[in-house]
């Protein structure tokens, strides 16, 4: 009697610490799975913070990348212009050709350099980097022949830019190759406008003969100003207005 006395307490209190041992796992799988959630939810809103950080950081991060390619693309230009002043500047002295005959066609013939007197190679004047354009699709720079009328236009932002005074070259052959190819000094009554617009049809530019500067392709509005001006295809460069 004693035995099976003890052996159904030991069943009884078997039994009763089996569903305790339950209810305690199926308490701590409840609390798992309720922490699981609670990581998830606050995965989900910490991505979300992440993603409207990123979408509010986009535009600074696009227009910064922007601001780069602007400054790379006055940084090549202006070395084109300078290339163009020593091309001149060669052709028209050692050579004796003046005009529109003097100045480049070709971006090959300012990347070839200019002869060395009494040397057998040819010294320089602009790096094979330079010859792209950052700023366009293709990479390509539009060639601004001499008289051009965005030609025209920029001298008119440039005259706006300086006060209603027009630069005027230090050298001499610079300073006829001014006349010759931007003859008409626009003067300027309101001080406080540039021109912010397109150059537009380009008229009067060249793919293939002599020009004076080159522009970029692209025609969308920049970041930064380039002598007031806030449109890439509007920014010439050319040794014309440059001391």
């Amino acid at each position: 009697m004693t035995n099976r006395s003890t052996d159904q307490h030991h069943k009884i209190l078997g039994s009763a610490f089996s569903a305790s041992s339950a209810a305690a796992g199926a308490d701590l799988a409840r609390e798992r799975s309720s922490e699981r959630g609670y990581t998830i939810v606050a995965l989900l809103a910490f991505m979300t913070v992440l993603a409207i950080f990123a979408m509010a950081a986009a535009p600074r991060m696009q227009q910064q990348a922007m601001r780069e390619r602007e400054k790379e693309a006055i940084f090549r230009g202006e070395q084109i212009a300078d290339a163009i002043r020593e091309y001149y500047r060669y052709r028209g002295g050692q050579t004796g050709v003046v005009g529109d005959q003097a100045l480049p066609s070709s971006m090959d013939q300012l990347l070839d350099g200019v002869p060395i007197t009494g040397g057998a190679k040819n010294r320089m004047i602009l790096r094979a980097s330079a010859a792209t354009d950052p700023l366009s699709e293709d990479g390509e720079w539009r060639f601004i022949a001499p008289r051009a009328e965005s030609l025209v236009e920029f001298q008119q932002s440039v005259m706006v830019y300086a006060g209603n005074l027009l630069p005027m070259p230090r050298d001499q052959q610079m300073v006829q190759l001014q006349r010759l190819a931007a003859p008409q000094v626009i003067v300027m009554t309101n001080l406080g406008t540039t021109s912010n617009k397109s150059s537009g049809s380009h008229v009067g530019e060249t793919t293939g003969g002599p020009f004076v500067g080159v522009a970029s392709n692209n025609t969308s509005k920049s970041v930064l100003t380039y002598y007031g001006i806030e449109s890439h295809d509007g920014w010439i460069f050319t040794p014309l207005f440059r001391n």
